[in-house]
């Protein structure tokens, strides 16, 4: 048995009270230093033998946890006055994150006392209990003196007893040991902490005592807690990692599956259902542990079966292992671990786990379950351990799997062995499957055993420090036995680890594969090596865009034929001046008599921006979509850019065209140009308190605009304007103009950063996000008054407080129209809407006659009033102590109120609350109870270990007779809604759409959603009702994220998140510097965290996202919070992911690449044209409109050339001309290298305008026959030729004439003449170094 096998089969600690995981644990875990002296007391045998035994104790849940530490045995010796003493002095430590005043340290004392001949017996004769933690979690005071310790008659398990109370003075059963007690010293001991990675929590051990990883003390002390001293890392590498299953992967996989399937089948008790389990992923868990625990949380890397691995089947594969090719699953990246310390007990842990799903049948098609939205099951199958010999280093190891009913590393239930009668040609240790890697180390590293370490440690200690020169020696090949199955073999000159790539959890490789020997033999590992490089937080955000026009500008205006807006009395409502944000006054909207609001949105024109470049097309029509309030989405129907007469329509430097309707036959509209749609808020129509809601609304949030290129379908931009705007202020209308950036952002693509970049310090720095301003948007927003009639009923009070009883009046049979406009009005309800039961029982078996129907109906009724009269009785008695409470839920802001429970009986209850819905919650923690009620302002009282909880995790709070308590409730919420856009530009209104107002009743995204919530008493009786109405109401939106990637794979992005004080909404002057952030989505099945990069350090946004088949679109928030309880987030993101087919192409800058795409007919022949995003890039042949076949196959010829060197994204959209819809969407991968510079040149030019400037190079012809070339540029806004091409005689030279344009800037600039032949390619390429003074 080796070393870790022998830390490992310790005795394993208890873990805490499963209760406790529950709730929040501490940032930190305390570490203690606790000295036991002595024991002192006149109830001490002379001569016996005492042991202490020190043990963690929950009060709270009468819990014993952790392991229990034994002293030595120590005799007893007198000590005056007529007393005795037994003196210990030994040293414990541990660790705790458990910091509640619950928590402490319980000693007994045990005593040897002789059992007749046979032999001695161990007794309890006495216990003490230690506090650790003060009553505000805060540690115990450390005080340098000793302390005494009381000590009580019996034996600790006394504190089981379910009559037990904390604190053990309230206990009348405890009895003191009189002139006894026990001398301790307890400390925290700060140095603990630089080993919490070696030392499990909870875990008590002496100072004698040691643990993986730990230098033995040095000095005169023998204590190595006292000051601890880690071992050296050694950094190593796992690579060509391959997983062999028995017999074969697909009958393990196959058998798996069946015994999954079946255990479904029977704990569900049903019949086969047509349902399969399927294999979604197979991840392999990997970390270096030390016996005690995982020095770092285990890496997680995804394995592929060797046939996906290695296109085209396994190549070069001979011996044994050719007959199981295709049989193992392989990871295509390699392993970095920097943690691993050359101790015996340090291993390498396996565990391969399957991500399983539920797989229904459709079509004969396995469905899988992951798109009905299932959650997926995870399970363990195998695991290894792997302990490195001395001089393990270049060899390839083979270790044999291990499974069943053993206890493992990561402490999960694995499937069972293969039955012992099974055989396998290559032996027993196989038979479970076989894990095969290829260790290697950085350069001069070697991996040695803690015996070489000792002796290099104490020889350099005895030793002065003095310059040598050592001579590496040669590697060799392991030998070592350690683990059956080892198999060592030398690494030949030939061969080279394997290329990173493949979809891996794992970082790419930093680690420099030819790293130089420094000064030191030993690397330091970094802290947190991010997954990918960290990109900017640069999104859509929204900016000031009121414009003050001259009055020539509203000449124009008013010349341009747009519909005038018009007030209640019919005016024209002028144009008014641009406002500060942020100075409205609620009280003046709440004060306004014209309580109703008609939102105006007026879409004048688009244009060019003046300053920016724009690449991209330009488009010829364009539509737009948003969402105002919680209306439903619109998309706008095409409107068509017309030029005016005049060029600018809004008087402004940057020109714009027109927006015009176009009608079905593709013609332009005779109506008015623009677009304007009206939005009528009334609250007759509101809910309930919605008004204010609204109004907070318009005060606090932006409208996100996107526009689309009407033909292409691409995406032109987005934009967002502040709606304060709109908020009237008394004023009986308003009306503002805007003009507003349409930006896109483009995101490089990602590159890890490899080899000694990593190193270098700074390395990690943010990817160059480039925001382009595609455009100018104009448009008008105005808000029109209108009166609205007085509605009955107060707003909801503001109080957080629900009283326990509210009398509720039924609604019955009728239905109120327009309740509280003066009358009641009232209809009839048909009978088969308010009870189907009772229509059914009236129509069946029914006599025929006038006479004899009447009776039937009449005896029918009246049974049927006996039959429900005790289901009525206990509806009128439910609605009787029911009370309502309406919570307005925003995503990701935690709604908390209080809801007053009386106990209404004389006698004592325990209550148990029950709640219907995850999305509401008992707030258990006394500390977040105290964190919302400061941020409410409530002063109702907060009470410590207020609720118990159950088996079933559900709360329960015991009520004395007649008593009233308050029950912290509070409402989160992270769903939104729609998650899944299935087009990529929504199909639209249609040339015919109409501008009439929406209705708020049509939106489905602000549904009431109603949670019961039952106190219950024994026996299932309750004793009050909690209603909680839910009022979905819309959310801020911060910033905007547009990603695109391949179909069908996982989106990875790390988010650099900017300083937090710079955030909108942090609070200012918070204590202890800056704050840790947390982040939430709204997509559960989304990983979503933040990554911190060490004090002071920025913190990063990890994303991970699966995206769907091509052209979908997913759509998700992610909510930002800087408090620990999720309170409020400080600012919400919005993503939007669309997935598109993938198409890598590898070419080089200014030279035509050429490449063909496969194109698939739908049902029906359709006409279509292909648009590229980058038209000067990427060519299409044909270029125009052409019928693609039905349920055919089509080639489509495109040619890509570059102008820049570099990687880069180009889209391709295929497109029905006739209907405007989405048929297929590329993602072009450019991957383009920089061609050989053959000359080089250099210019001078002035800045700042004039005419340009000719010049003239010349050309020979290398080739003895005459050549036809052709010129192109990479800056053709910089540089013209005077032709494009041209041809010359073998060996003869040719003088081009070129025109340089004049620039704007001072600068410099590179300029590349590429020069292609026939075919296109190139033939030579001259730069031009272009100096503007």
């Amino acid at each position: 048995m080796g070393e870790w096998e022998r830390v490992f089969r310790q005795l394993p600690p208890l873990p805490p009270h499963p209760q406790r995981g529950r709730a929040r644990p501490s940032p930190r875990s305390a570490a203690f230093r606790c000295v036991l002296k002595y024991l002192h007391g006149a109830a001490l045998a002379q001569g016996a033998e005492y042991q202490l035994r020190l043990s963690l104790f929950d009060a709270t849940y009468h819990h014993f946890f952790g392991r229990t530490w034994r002293s030595g045995w120590q005799a007893a010796r007198a000590a005056p006055p007529r007393s005795s003493r037994a003196t210990f002095s030994e040293t414990v430590y541990f660790h705790t994150s458990l910091n509640h005043p619950g928590i402490v340290a319980v000693v007994e004392v045990v005593v040897k006392a002789k059992k007749g001949d046979e032999g001695s017996q161990h007794l309890s004769c006495g216990f003490g209990i230690i506090p650790l933690f003060r009553g505000r979690s805060e540690a115990t005071d450390p005080a340098t003196e000793d302390r005494a310790l009381k000590l009580y008659h019996g034996t600790p398990r006394a504190l089981l007893h379910p009559h037990f109370q904390d604190p053990a003075e309230k206990n009348k059963y405890l009895m003191v040991m009189e002139k006894s007690h026990l001398q301790y010293a307890l400390k925290p001991h700060q140095p603990l902490e630089m080993i919490f990675h070696l030392l499990p929590e909870n875990l008590l051990i002496s100072g004698l005592q040691t643990v993986p990883g730990l230098l033995p003390a040095c000095g005169d002390t023998s204590d190595c807690f006292q000051k601890p001293r880690l071992m050296k890392a050694v950094t190593c590498y796992l690579e060509q990692l391959s997983v062999r299953l028995y017999p074969s992967l697909e009958e393990f996989e196959e058998e798996l599956l069946d015994f999954l399937n079946s255990d479904r089948l029977l704990q569900a008790n049903a019949m086969p259902d047509g349902e399969e389990v399927a294999v979604r992923e197979r991840r392999l868990h990997v970390g270096v542990h030390n016996g005690l625990r995982f020095v770092r949380v285990p890496q997680v890397a995804v394995l592929v079966p060797e046939t996906e691995a290695v296109p085209g089947g396994c190549r070069g594969v001979s011996g044994s292992r050719a007959r199981d090719a295709g049989q193992a699953l392989v990871l295509r990246s390699r392993i970095h671990l920097s943690e691993m310390v050359p101790h015996p007990a340090f291993s390498v842990c396996f565990q391969l786990e399957y991500v399983l799903c539920s797989a229904g049948r459709a079509g004969g098609k396995a469905v899988p379950g992951g798109a009905r939205g299932e959650a997926a099951d995870m399970r363990s199958v195998r695991w290894a351990v792997w302990s490195p010999g001395p001089g393990t280093s270049d060899t390839e190891v083979v270790l044999p799997l291990r499974g069943g009913a053993h206890r493992g590393p990561c402490q999960a239930l694995v499937y069972r062995m293969p039955p012992s009668s099974r055989s396998s040609r290559q032996g027993k240790h196989v038979e479970s499957g076989i894990v095969q890697f290829r260790v290697s180390t950085d350069s001069e590293e070697h991996l040695v055993t803690a015996a070489e370490i000792l002796c290099k440690d104490r020889d350099e200690s005895e030793q002065p420090p003095t310059p040598s020169l050592r001579v590496p020696a040669p590697r060799r090949v392991s030998t070592s036995s350690r683990g059956p199955g080892l198999v060592a073999s030398p690494r030949g000159k030939d061969q080279t680890p394997p290329q990173d790539g493949g979809i891996t959890h794992l970082e790419a490789d930093l680690g420099s594969p030819d790293a130089e020997p420094g000064a030191s033999d030993q690397l330091r590992a970094l802290p947190f090596t991010p997954l990918q490089v960290p990109m900017a937080a640069v999104g859509l955000q929204a900016g000031s865009s009121c414009v003050s026009l001259s009055r020539a500008s509203l000449a124009r205006l008013h010349a341009a034929g747009f519909p005038e807006i018009l007030d209640r009395n019919q005016e024209p409502v002028e144009i008014s001046e641009p406002v500060e944000l942020g100075s409205f006054n609620p009280r003046l909207e709440e004060a306004d008599p014209l309580q109703g609001n008609e939102i105006i949105l007026q879409f004048l024109a688009f244009g060019r921006d003046a300053q920016g470049s724009v690449e991209g097309p330009w488009p010829r029509t364009i539509f737009l979509t948003f969402q105002f309030y919680r209306f439903p989405p619109v998309t706008t129907p095409r409107l068509q850019l017309v030029i005016t007469d005049g060029g600018s329509v809004t008087g402004l430097a940057v020109p714009a065209q027109l927006l015009a309707r176009v009608n079905e036959d593709g013609t332009l509209s005779t109506r008015p140009p623009g677009l304007q749609l009206k939005y009528m808020v009334d609250p007759a129509f509101l809910r309930p308190g919605e008004q204010r809601w609204f109004l907070r609304y318009l005060a606090e949030h932006s409208l996100q605009i996107d526009v689309w290129d009407g033909d292409s379908l691409l995406h032109v931009g987005s934009a967002a304007v502040k709606l304060e705007p709109l908020l009237r202020q008394g004023q009986a209308a308003v009306r503002t103009y805007h003009e507003l950036e349409v930006a896109t952002t483009e995101y490089e693509p990602d590159g890890p950063v490899l080899g000694r970049e990593a190193l270098r310090h700074g390395a990690l720095r943010p990817l160059g996000v480039r925001v382009a301003v595609r455009g100018r948007l104009h448009l008008c927003l105005a808000n029109v008054g209108h009166p609205c009639e007085e509605i009955s009923g107060q707003l909801p009070s503001q109080s957080r407080i629900v009283p326990d009883s509210t009398v509720t009046i039924p609604a019955g049979s009728w239905h109120s129209l327009n309740a509280g406009r003066g009358g009641r009005t009232v209809r009839a309800r048909r009978l088969v809407d308010v009870d189907g039961e009772l229509e059914a029982a009236l129509r069946s078996r029914r006599p025929e006659g006038w006479p004899k129907q009447r009776a039937w109906d009449l005896q029918v009724i009246d049974s049927y009033r006996d039959h429900i009269k005790g289901e009525s009785i206990y509806q009128m008695l439910s609605q009787a102590i029911t009370a309502t409470r309406t919570v307005h839920a925003v995503l990701g802001t935690a709604e908390f109120f209080e809801f007053a429970l009386k106990n209404p009986y004389s006698i004592q209850h325990t209550v148990t609350i029950e709640v219907d819905h995850p999305e509401l919650s008992v707030i258990l923690d006394p500390r977040e109870w105290r964190h919302f009620k400061e941020l409410t302002k409530s002063v109702t009282p907060v009470e410590e270990e207020m609720f118990h909880l159950r088996d079933d995790l559900k709360p329960q709070v015991y009520l004395r007779p007649s008593e009233t308590v308050h029950i912290p409730f509070k409402y989160q919420t992270f769903s939104a809604d729609p998650a899944v856009t299935a087009a990529q530009g929504p199909s639209g209104l249609g040339a015919s759409a109409k501008t009439d107002t929406p209705s708020l009743g049509k939106s489905g995204t602000g549904r009431t959603k109603l949670i019961q919530v039952s106190f219950q008493v024994s026996g299932g009786k309750p004793i009050a009702l909690l209603r909680v109405k839910v009022e979905p109401q819309p959310h801020v939106v911060d910033q905007t994220f547009r990603f695109y990637h391949p179909e069908l794979t996982f989106l990875k992005k790390t988010i650099r998140l900017p300083p937090w004080h710079t955030l909108p909404g942090t609070p200012v002057g918070v204590p202890g510097g800056q704050p840790e952030m947390f982040v939430r989505c709204s997509d559960p099945d989304i990983i979503c965290e933040t990554k911190s990069l060490g004090p002071g350090e920025p913190q990063d946004i990890f994303l991970k996202v699966a995206g769907g088949p091509s052209p979908q679109i997913k759509k998700f928030f992610v909510a930002i919070y800087t408090d620990a309880w999720l309170a409020a987030p400080v600012q919400i993101w919005q993503f939007y992911l669309h997935s598109l087919q993938r198409l890598d192409v590898t070419c080089t800058a200014g030279q035509l690449t050429r490449l063909s795409l496969l194109l698939r007919g739908t049902a029906a022949p359709r006409r279509v044209q292909a648009f590229p995003s980058h038209p000067q890039e990427l060519e299409v042949d044909p270029k125009g409109a052409f019928l693609l076949p039905a349920n055919g196959v089509q080639d489509l010829y495109i040619g890509v050339r570059p102008r820049r060197a570099g990687n880069k994204f180009i889209y391709l959209n295929l497109v029905d001309v006739e209907y405007h819809q989405l048929v297929s969407s590329w993602l072009l991968c450019l991957s383009c290298r920089q061609p050989l510079i053959s000359k080089a040149f250099e210019i001078s030019l002035p800045a700042g305008g004039g005419r340009g400037c000719n010049k003239r190079i010349t050309y020979t012809n290398p080739y003895p026959s005459p050549r036809l070339y052709f010129l192109c540029t990479n800056r053709p806004d910089l540089l013209q030729f005077k032709e494009d091409s041209f041809e010359v005689a073998g060996g003869e030279v040719y003088t081009i004439g070129l025109r340089f344009a004049p620039s704007q800037a001072v600068g410099e600039e590179e300029i590349l003449i590429h020069i292609n032949d026939h075919e296109d390619k190139n033939e030579e390429t001259f730069c031009v170094k272009v100096l503007y003074q």
